[in-house]
């Protein structure tokens, strides 16, 4: 146990490296570093509605895999983020009837979107937080830059589709934008507004989403 340290997720952003694909960034509970873990569009998606808490007009697979469990007093304990070769996370869900215990191998991504609808806890090992990670910058750090004069800024603007200016719109703009993609079950556009409404309610910084992103799990 005191080789383990728990996660958090803090945000989603689009993959820079990797078409079609996010990046899910998980943050050490009272600690700076994040780990970065690419994952595909409808993992992505169902994460995203579930953080912004959104009930789609369907359930996704992750809803039903909770509700059938929960259907046979089955829980789920903990997901473990184990290891980490060859750029994928490997992890593991460990799940409990009230008299058994079973452990079972998962995506990340399915891991993190069953474990976000259970509120169950998310740990990794020191060791793929220290190969893995990376210090988010310091506020004072991102106040010296120039806004008008940055590559960050440049790479903000292409993480989002640049035909629909959502980083202009209010937080009531975007949440109303937000309820109607969900309407029409158009997740990955929900997924982009969930991402900046993220970011302008909680205040990240660019450098939380510009992150050069090295773990893989599609």
């Amino acid at each position: 146990m005191e080789n383990r340290v728990r996660l958090h997720i803090l945000g989603l952003s689009y993959s820079q490296i990797q078409t079609g694909a996010y990046a899910l960034i998980l943050a050490e509970d009272n600690g700076p570093r994040r780990i970065p873990v690419v994952i595909g569009a409808p993992e992505a998606q169902s994460i995203a509605i579930k953080m912004q808490g959104m009930n789609p007009p369907r359930p996704f697979t992750h809803d039903l895999f909770v509700s059938f469990a929960h259907g046979f007093g089955v829980t789920l304990r903990e997901v473990f983020i184990y290891k980490f070769q060859d750029g994928i996370f490997y992890s593991e869900l460990t799940f409990s009837d009230g008299e058994r215990q079973i452990v079972l191998d998962s995506r990340t991504s399915d891991a993190i979107a069953i474990a976000i609808r259970s509120k169950s806890p998310i740990y990794t090992t020191k060791e793929i937080l220290e190969e893995t990670g990376f210090l988010m910058e310091s506020p004072e750090e991102n106040d010296d830059k120039d806004p008008d004069d940055g590559e960050e800024t440049d790479e903000r603007e292409d993480i989002f589709n640049p035909e629909v200016p959502l980083e202009r719109m209010s937080i009531e703009e975007l949440e109303r934008t937000l309820s109607h993609c969900i309407e029409k079950e158009d997740y990955e556009e929900a997924a982009r507004v969930s991402e900046i409404l993220r970011q302008k309610k909680e205040g990240l910084t660019d450098s939380d989403s510009d992150t050069d992103i090295s773990g893989f799990d599609l």
